[in-house]
């Protein structure tokens, strides 16, 4: 369940909390939140300041109990590193340190003054909606396979905003947008055992069934062999979890509209096929997934926001598995399109689910614009790391809208070239084109054959490899590109 977020105006002093959050920026310099705290309490906060226990490091926290003339029972102070170089990241990283302090403490409701912070070129509507998703995403447990831990204790359920009421849009916008994440970062965290291509179906389905203007499409394997899904469907031709194409629509805009489209990779488990992965770090590969969870995060927050707009999401879902009916390096496949395609490597098989998918898109929904968002390619982690997505595009105006939409929402991509240079290296002397072109530019050869499914629309690729998921054993998803995807769509509907 997200956290439940208002907006406070009382003092900070005044307001009779389990705890309230303030900052101090390095050198001791007080927020104007933390000297009236400061003052009422007697000098309190200035006093650790100048004995060293507070010393406004970047995310550092301190907590004081019960300071005498503040209503409070606590005080959190957080440090704001040094003011002068204090920006829109840094707000969030403060904002993200202050709810996971919270979260260790036996509270379940607690007050934020850290939202009266200046960031340069934002407003206060940007502050509270980047503290509230900061303060949800920190707050968010796993818990589908995991005995709760800590029952009985008391756990942060509400969290009140120092702002003006004109920063109500970005309260409400935040409560939609970090619904969206947690149900991208819930599907994705699940076990490939229970999240299947099935699976992926029944929770699209019961999304559109709980809620109004929204309507779900799913295609079944003999669907989809019918209406010629060939590059698709050999990829899950492995496994006992048959693929699903699935369709979600939102109409929230005037019927005459053309619809926004995102197109999400929807692997749910990829062991390579044929072309078997290495075993260590394979247990990640259930993350594969993550293009289908940040598609349908975004679908989610865009009909919680409830914004004047038609969507569709399309999740083209399937299990690529080694199996003695797998696809096979050399086999020929031919697409949707009517394009044929040369399998060089089994282990590239998101862009053989894609492919279909965009093409049924484009000719089922004759969308605006389309975007796709994918696991894709080791090559993106390679290129940007942990944390920008990559993004490619022919248009430019397009690419602009999603790299602005990046960075308002600190959920950032970075645009690669999608020139036509690189598409030589997909030539085959057996099909239209092979599925890899070799060891240089992985990720920008993998956008090249998109591209080719995608003629005539005006489309972008998100290469979300780096930065759908945290790695290690206790990794997990970050939701992304949810924020970004959402933030686009804000934009659209405003212009």
């Amino acid at each position: 369940m997200t956290l439940q977020f208002s907006l406070a105006s009382a003092a900070p002093e005044t307001v009779d909390s389990p705890c309230v959050v303030v900052g101090v920026y390095e050198n001791g310099l007080l927020t104007s939140a933390a000297a009236r705290i400061d003052g009422a309490a007697g000098g309190v906060i200035k006093r650790q300041v100048e004995s060293g226990d507070i010393n406004g490091k970047a995310g550092s926290v301190t907590i004081l109990f019960a300071p005498e003339g503040v209503s409070a029972k606590r005080v959190l102070v957080v440090g704001l590193g040094a003011q002068k170089s204090f920006d829109a990241a840094r707000f969030q990283k403060v904002n993200i340190e202050a709810a996971r302090a919270l979260g260790k403490l036996p509270l379940d409701n607690a007050a934020s003054w850290l939202t009266e912070l200046d960031v340069p070129g934002h407003d206060a509507a940007w502050r509270v909606r980047t503290a509230a998703l900061a303060a949800d995403y920190a707050a968010y447990r796993y818990t589908a396979t995991v005995k709760p831990r800590d029952q009985g204790k008391p756990a942060l359920t509400t969290l009140a905003f120092a702002a003006a009421d004109d920063a109500h849009v970005g309260l409400d916008q935040a409560r939609g947008i970090a619904e969206g994440v947690r149900f991208a970062r819930e599907l994705a965290n699940l076990p490939p055992n229970i999240c299947t291509p099935a699976y992926i179906a029944e929770q699209a389905q019961a999304f559109a069934d709980a809620h109004d203007k929204v309507s779900c499409r799913v295609l079944d394997h003999l669907e989809m062999e019918k209406l010629g899904f060939g590059s698709l469907l050999a990829v899950g031709r492995g496994s006992v979890n048959k693929p699903k194409l699935i369709a979600l629509e939102y109409r929230g805009g005037a019927e005459s509209d053309k619809p926004y489209a995102f197109v999400g990779k929807g692997i749910t488990f990829d062991t390579g096929g044929i072309s078997l992965k290495p075993g260590p770090g394979m247990d990640e590969m259930k993350f594969d997934m993550g293009g289908a969870a940040g598609v349908l995060g975004g679908f989610v927050s865009a009909v919680k926001m409830g914004l004047p707009l038609n969507l569709v999401c399309v999740v083209p879902s399937a299990e690529n598995m080694p199996d003695g009916d797998s696809y096979r390096p050399g086999d020929v496949l031919t697409s949707l399109s009517g394009q044929t395609i040369e399998v060089l490597n089994t282990d590239a098989e998101g862009r053989l689910i894609l492919c279909d998918a965009l093409t049924w898109t484009a000719q089922t929904f004759q969308p605006v614009s389309i975007i796709d968002a994918a696991t894709l390619t080791g090559a993106c982690v390679i290129a940007l790391g942990k944390h920008a997505s990559g993004l490619m595009s022919k248009h430019d105006d397009l690419a602009a809208e999603l790299l602005a939409a990046g960075e308002t929402t600190l959920d950032r991509a970075w645009r690669l070239p999608l020139w036509d240079d690189y598409q030589v290296q997909l030539e085959s002397g057996f099909a239209d084109m092979a599925n890899i072109g070799g060891k240089s530019a992985g990720a920008i050869t993998a956008g090249c054959f998109l591209s080719r499914f995608t003629d005539g629309q005006r489309w972008a690729h998100l290469d979300i490899a780096g930065t759908a998921w945290d790695e290690g054993r206790k990794g997990g998803s970050t939701g992304r590109p949810v924020a970004l995807l959402a933030q686009w769509l804000i934009d659209r509907a405003g212009a």
